[in-house]
Parts: structure tokens; sequence; C-alpha cells
């Protein structure tokens, strides 16, 4: 197979009989994911609500002062700080997954500190702006030390006490202690706090919704940037480009793990811009992250974190910088999955795989992947790619989705679908009391209607709360 993604014109009749075979699951995978809720349609309309989500919970946290120092640090004034921004990332702004099928990933990002690399100019950033600079030298790549600079007019209180010495005269800014800060705030009524994971404060919301929370800096760094910006490349196109140079970057409270300053350290990421990038891949290339996706989930299943979403991420990002775009096509999806696949495998061969955004930091450094794991997951992806278009029987949804008859799976499909844009107009849209009662009434009848046809056809009928939490999982 060329790396085109088909084969050659003068190919036997063998090479041609099997490029018809990778065309043909190729296009009905397409098809039957678009049925699953992996379309176009469906994935720009979780994007939008979930920027809107992003939106509201930073219109109704600056609507609610939180508490902060003023003046100099030795008076200790106490005021108010309305400030912060939230902004939600991973697979929900990717818009590639249902409300109830994962966690909801927000940063919570504090406006009133700022975060410079080395050889910035501070002199021109407002006086009420907090000032770290990054120190890199004594840190793994992507991490560093975030050194006191300069107070601002407005000290946000967690960010005071999280403050310490290093040492050697300095004041450095500690990432345990800052996201400790936030470990001691109450409840709100009906979330239930769970323990720390790294840099992210996990609860559950009314028993159902997963939230992820992590508290992040604004880290200025032209120089990260401006090295990724220049790389040669098929994508993304000039335009995104600088939308993500717009977007900046930020530190996030975890050390690289470990360091000798593990509890000190800071990790740079791109979040917002990650999303525009991920936003910005064509559909056959956001089918392969989903099936890269569902490999991870279903089939080698890791139990420690050491393969994540985010590791598959950056392989489908790589695959679409180094490739033409006119190669990704729905006709080529199964092509382009072996590819992924493979990339996969020499990442854990190696374990090795460099981060998109700064290629010197691996993915799959401190993973714990120990060698017995290793050396299974490396046969099964061997035998996942031997098997050509038939490797999408091992995954269940695209399986079950096969077996189904196409007419009970299309009218699921319109049921779950609409479902779910009713549900996202109720999530951000609950202050427009006429919609939101109209939205909440249609989603009745729907569920009236499947509990009717699974009555009919002899299936086992649960309530409708229940009916629609599973078809939204």
């Amino acid at each position: 197979m060329a790396d085109g993604g088909g084969f050659t014109e003068h190919g036997s009749v063998h090479s041609r009989q099997a490029l018809f075979q990778y065309e043909h699951f190729s296009a009905e995978t397409c098809t039957l994911m678009n049925c699953l809720g992996y379309g176009p349609q469906i994935r720009g309309a979780r994007i939008n609500a979930y920027k809107a989500y992003g939106r509201y919970l930073t219109a109704i946290t600056r609507s609610q002062p939180t508490f902060i120092t003023t003046g100099s640090k030795a008076e200790g004034l106490t005021g108010y700080l309305n400030g912060d921004t939230f902004i939600t990332t991973g697979s929900k702004a990717e818009g590639i997954t249902c409300p109830l099928e994962s966690d909801i990933d927000l940063i919570r990002v504090t406006d009133t500190v700022i975060c410079l690399e080395d050889g910035v100019d501070s002199s021109t950033i407002p006086a009420e702006i907090n000032i770290l600079r990054s120190c890199r030298r004594m840190s793994y790549h992507g991490h560093c030390i975030l050194l006191l600079e300069r107070y601002g007019t407005k000290i946000p209180i967690h960010m005071d006490d999280a403050l310490c010495d290093d040492g050697y005269g300095r004041t450095l800014l500690s990432s345990d202690l800052y996201v400790n800060e936030l470990l001691k705030r109450k409840p709100y009524e009906g979330e239930v706090q769970h323990e720390r994971a790294g840099p992210s404060t996990p609860a559950t919301i009314a028993g159902k919704w997963h939230r992820d929370l992590v508290l992040a800096l604004h880290f200025y760094c032209p120089s990260i940037l401006t090295r990724w910006a220049t790389r040669p490349r098929n994508w993304p196109e000039p335009n995104i480009v600088q939308e993500v140079l717009s977007l900046g970057a930020f530190v996030t409270p975890v050390g690289y793990k470990g360091s000798a300053y593990e509890h000190v350290e800071w990790r740079m990421c791109f979040n917002s811009g990650e999303n525009v990038l991920a936003n910005n891949l064509n559909d056959t290339q956001v089918k392969l992250y989903i099936l890269l996706k569902m490999v991870k989930k279903d089939v080698l299943k890791p139990s420690k974190k050491e393969v994540t979403s985010f590791t598959v991420k950056n392989i489908v990002l790589w695959i679409a910088e180094n490739n033409p775009q006119s190669l990704f096509h729905d006709r080529s999806l199964l092509h382009w999955l072996h590819k992924g696949l493979d990339a996969l495998r020499v990442a854990i061969i190696k374990l090795e795989l460099p981060y998109y955004m700064i290629p010197e930091r691996n993915l799959l450094a401190g993973c714990d992947l120990d060698y017995k794991q290793q050396r299974t997951w490396i046969a099964t992806i061997n035998d996942m790619i031997d098997e050509g278009p038939r490797v999408i029987l091992r995954l269940p949804k695209i399986r079950q989705a096969l077996i189904a008859h196409p007419e009970p799976l299309r009218r699921f499909s319109s049921w779950k679908i609409e479902l779910e844009m009713l549900e996202l107009i109720c999530q951000n849209r609950i202050e427009k009391a006429v919609l939101f009662q109209a939205a909440r009434a249609r989603q009745k009848a729907i569920l009236r209607e499947v509990r009717q046809r699974m009555i009919s056809e002899g299936g086992l009928v649960n309530d409708l709360d229940t009916m629609f939490d599973r078809i939204l999982m």
C-alpha cells in the first residue's frame, strides 16, 4: 500500500481487490460512525455548546467575588477579584463524546497572574497583574519552575498561600500547594469531590455528571510557539497556525513524575490551541482519532494511563501534519487506521512519542509500562494490523452497529442525536424558560416513543430517566 492511502495503478488483481475491500469497509465505517453520533453536524453542535458552557461558567464566576490580597503583601488587606476564565477542553470541546460518555474537562485560568518565559520584557504589563518568571534549566522538557518577579495590586489569595522560599532567597509558586488550595473549597450542593488526580480535582455532580477541573495560569512563551509555527507542514493552514499562536499557552500545577522538583514544577500546555487544531481536522482525521480512542479503551484497556486519549490525539496530529490533506477521505479511513496503529506500536516499542507542540517532551516518559504489558500490546497491535479491514470488528460499538439491521440503527440514531441536540440546548439556554421547557417536553415525547417501540418488540423497558441516561452514554 502506498503512503497515499491507495495501491499503485498497475497493481495485481489481488491488490485491486484488496483496495476495493479497504475502500468499501472504510466508507461503510464512516457511515456507521455518523449513525453512532460522530458525524460533522452533531460534533459541531457539541463544540459550540461546550464553548458556550465555558463562557457561562466564566460569567457566573465573575459575578461572584473571590477573596484577594490588595496593595503590598505586608499590608495584608483583603478585597475581591472577578477575573477567572473557564475553558472546556478534552473530548467535550472536540465534539466527539455524548454528554454522559466521558468527563467534562475544565480549565480555570486565573487572569490576574501571568507567567513569562526567559527574555520576555515585563515592563508593559499592567500593574494589577502578578508576574512569574519561568525557569526551565532544572526541569524536564515542557516543564518549568515559576519564580515570583513582581506582585500585582491584586493578589489571588490561593496564589499568595502557595508561595514559598526556594532556599536561595527566591520566592517560587508551589504546584502542590496551589492545587491543595482548591481542595479546601467547600463542595457545592449536589457535588461530591474525589481524590486529586495529578493537576485535576475530579468531582461528580448530581450523581452522574463527572467533571475534572484543572487550575491554570497564562503563560507567554513566544519562542516555544514560534518554533512550532515555523515547522514545515502539510497541515494546518496558515490562518489556523496564526489562530493557535494568538491563543497562547498555560501552565498547570503538575511536575514531571520522578523529578526532584516535582512538587514545585508546572507543566506547559496549549489547551485552547489544541482545541482549535482538533476542530480543524477533517472528517476522516476526526474519525481516525475516535477509532484510535476506541482501540485504546476497548482493546488495550490501560489500567494506569500508560496510554491515554492525549497519546492517540498526538499521533493523529502528527499524521495530519506530515501528509497531504487530499489523501484523507472516507474511502481511506482504514488505511489511516493502520498507519495510526503502526505509529502507536512504534511508540510502545520505543516508549517514545514526541509531544506535538513541544517535540522534545516525550509523552511516554515515565508511563510505568512494564515489560510484560508492553510485549502483550505490541503483539495485539501486530495482530490488528494483520487483520486488514476486519480490524474494526474488534471495536464493540462498530461491531454492534454492523450487526444491527439498517432500519433499527437509523431509527435509534435519529432518536439519539435529537435527544442530545435538545440536551445541549437545555445545558446552555436554561435561562430561557420557554425554550428550556419546550426542549424538555420534546425529550420526554421521544423517550415515550422509544419505550413504546421497545414494548412492541418485546424488549426490557426501563423508566424514562434511566433510558435517557443510557442513550446519552
